[in-house]
């Protein structure tokens, strides 16, 4: 996991309990820190999540015709799933897991178009990883977006289908997450 947080929570109930052991500080290059996410993030959140999403050329249009894919819900923030990449106190980047249909779904996974290139994608899955390792996750699953295929499979996730979504066609792939 990535900071002392998660452990505060999780004896609030927010969280499942989690072994301290499996608590460390997530750095990324030295750039950003991935800490767990609160409902105070989601103004910088969402505003990532709208710069990340119109910047990709293929979505844009359909996106800004249809705005409501652009809010981003306060649920993961509000039920500690979400987490969140900062650097010199600036939100950068996020990724927030769900679950969707008896599996385990990276819900949203946003870096800041400018912060891109870092590792910070990367450093995100792999809290997230580790989040659901703690709790005896076996599998994460993602709908991605075409375009993001690529970085999906450098991270480990492999291809195991296709979903319909609202813009048509994407990859479903699946991670498996080794015990320790």
């Amino acid at each position: 996991m990535c900071d002392g947080l998660e452990q505060e929570r999780a004896l609030a109930g927010c969280l499942p309990s989690v072994d301290a052991a499996s608590v460390q500080a997530c750095l990324v290059q030295a750039v950003a820190m991935i800490r767990l996410g609160a409902p105070a993030d989601l103004s910088a959140a969402t505003g990532v999540y709208r710069r990340a999403s119109l910047s990709n050329a293929g979505d844009r249009d359909n996106l800004l015709a249809h705005p409501e894919y652009l809010i981003l819900g306060p649920e993961g923030l509000a039920e500690g799933r979400t987490y969140i990449a900062e650097e010199d106190g600036s939100v950068v980047g996020f990724a927030t897991w769900a679950h969707a249909d008896g599996a385990i779904e990276l819900e949203d996974l946003f870096v800041d178009p400018s912060w891109r290139r870092r590792g910070i994608a990367t450093a995100l899955v792999r809290c997230i990883v580790d989040v659901l390792r703690a709790q005896g996750v076996a599998w994460l699953e993602v709908t991605a977006n075409p375009h993001a295929r690529e970085f999906y499979r450098s991270a480990g996730f492999t291809d195991c289908g296709v979903a319909e979504t609202d813009f048509g066609a994407a990859p479903r792939m699946r991670l498996a997450i080794s015990r320790r």
